[in-house]
């Protein structure tokens, strides 16, 4: 697959894997992005996987643009027709359905609110990034027979932990913020908590799983997470990639 770059001021170059947002673009991409965990460039600080491109940060002072495009270059003649699978991780989300917007999107839908529920739930969504705010992951997979558009008129705060559905996408809002996305569920999970040692909890290139419970479960969850006692249930997925 041929890439195209371009430049981003003088710290940064894009790499653009198509136009595309599919499964199979995302994996070349993380299969790219592995590559630079393994063989790390020296002056490259950074790099951040998106929908359909891997932005890569770098130090001018190190490497210049043109010796950094020229090693990018090399790395995708070597990936060209590769094969590989990688372990990715299902993180398992359990989620209370019943958002204020869950009847507008069983009614937008022409469906119940427990078919909507049964389609959104129990399914692999694949991360695809992280934005816009700390530990938001856009997923990729939902049912088109439960999109729905967003909302005409955004709230200006939304809970942490809420599960909302914005078009085709799928999300969840992981500290309080204002959005427009319609609220089907909350889940208990802390996607973001600065105070951990590690503070995001999700990373794109891998999938997370919906599980509907109860709000008695839920209330058990919550109360577990704040003890320290609940860690989020994770599942071993392989994926094929293919450059």
């Amino acid at each position: 697959m041929k890439l195209d770059y371009h430049p981003l001021g003088d710290t940064g170059i894009q790499l653009v894997f198509g136009s595309e947002i599919t499964e199979e673009t995302n994996q070349k991409i993380r299969m790219f992005a592995d590559y630079l965990t393994d063989h790390p460039i020296d002056g490259v600080v950074e790099w951040v996987p998106a929908y359909t491109t891997l932005t890569i940060y770098y130090l001018p002072t190190k490497l210049s643009y043109g010796s950094l495009r020229k090693k990018l270059e090399e790395i995708s003649e070597k990936q060209q027709g590769r094969e590989a699978e990688s372990a990715s991780l299902v993180y398992i989300i359990p989620t209370y359905y019943g958002g204020e917007d869950l009847p507008f999107v069983a009614e937008h839908n022409g469906r119940t609110e427990e078919e909507v529920i049964e389609s959104h739930s129990g399914k692999d969504y694949l991360i695809y990034m992280m934005g816009f705010v700390p530990g938001f992951p856009y997923l990729g997979g939902m049912p088109e027979e439960i999109a729905t558009p967003r909302r005409e008129n955004p709230r200006a705060a939304i809970a942490p932990g809420s599960v909302g559905i914005a078009g085709s996408q799928t999300g969840i809002y992981p500290l309080q913020s204002p959005g427009g996305w319609q609220i089907i569920g909350r889940t208990p999970v802390k996607l973001y908590d600065p105070e951990s040692e590690s503070p995001i909890l999700l990373e794109s290139g891998h999938y997370l799983r919906f599980v509907s419970i109860t709000k008695e479960e839920y209330k058990e969850i919550e109360e577990a997470i704040e003890r320290g006692e609940y860690v989020v249930e994770t599942e071993e997925k392989k994926v094929g990639i293919t450059s």
